[in-house]
């Protein structure tokens, strides 16, 4: 690539969750962990998440999409970066149902206007493999994992989830109580989370409610984390602490999840299309970490 070229991207953001969206479908470039890092390290194009789209590897899916968090890394899933990849291609496709694939498997998206798209995030696997954990625990509603003096623990028991990626939730009484931003860092890096943890802290405000925060695996604290609604509304469900339909308050607003009686999850949320701009690829060149 001439290193006079740039790169397109639109600004996005869900629930506050900043997203930025590149489409890379005509080019064939496979953007390396270094250069989004570099995106994300330049305020005018920084993301939480970062979501290029790649042509589609799968027949009838409109885009592979690659995912990848503010410190490079990738993820199997956005719930928020779904909802504006699903908007961004209804306008320019005129079709408000339309598949998108990432490294978590082909997401349905369905666009019913700019705040109301809902994605279907799959199947939750509860599986300690699957998860995955480093050690098998039998029953993931609650795992041996605490913080603080074993007498006395600040945090304990998670439950644990992948919804396109791992999951801890750890069930409060009072989400802002903890000093999440200290605690967050040390859980996602736990040597029980092999691949790392996205870590929530939740608490259940009735049958139909909870209010969460999350730091997200290679992104931090965030405003909003689509899949860690998901994966606090399955868990909650499963533990009968809840229905199976809720409304999940995030520090950005609320998410409508849902965990269908034929086991998928349903997110429906709002997007923001915030402004467009370009990345001097010529900086990515000389990207380090």
């Amino acid at each position: 690539m001439p290193e006079s070229a740039t790169l397109p991207f639109i600004k996005m953001n869900g629930l506050g969750n900043e997203i930025v969206v590149v489409d890379l479908r005509a080019s064939g470039r496979v953007l390396t962990a270094e250069e989004a890092a570099a995106i994300a390290a330049d305020k005018v194009s920084h993301f939480d998440q970062l979501m290029v789209l790649h042509e589609p590897t799968t027949s009838g899916t409109a885009a592979f999409v690659r995912i990848y968090n503010a410190d490079g890394s990738e993820a199997g899933a956005c719930g928020n970066g779904m909802r504006c990849v699903g908007w961004l291609l209804s306008q320019t496709s005129g079709h408000s149902r339309l598949k998108a694939e990432t490294q978590a498997g082909v997401l349905d998206v369905e666009v019913r206007g700019v705040s109301d798209i809902t994605v279907d995030m799959g199947e939750p696997r509860f599986d300690w493999r699957d998860i995955p954990l480093a050690e098998e625990f039998r029953d993931t509603r609650a795992i041996e994992l605490q913080i603080g003096p074993i007498d006395k623990p600040v945090l304990h028991s998670p439950s644990v989830v992948n919804v396109g990626n791992p999951h801890a939730i750890f069930w409060v009484d009072d989400v802002m109580a903890y000093d999440l931003e200290r605690f967050g860092p040390m859980l996602e890096n736990h040597p029980v989370f092999p691949e790392r943890a996205n870590i929530s802290l939740a608490r259940v405000t009735s049958p139909k409610a909870i209010t969460l925060r999350t730091w997200e695996r290679g992104a931090g604290l965030t405003l909003a984390c689509g899949s860690a609604a998901c994966a606090a509304a399955v868990c909650a469900a499963r533990k009968k602490l809840t229905e199976r339909a809720v409304t999940v308050t995030l520090p950005g607003g609320d998410l409508r999840v849902e965990w269908t009686a034929n086991n998928r999850v349903l997110m429906t949320g709002p997007v923001v299309q915030e402004y467009e701009g370009v990345i001097d690829t010529r900086r990515l060149s000389k990207a380090t970490v």
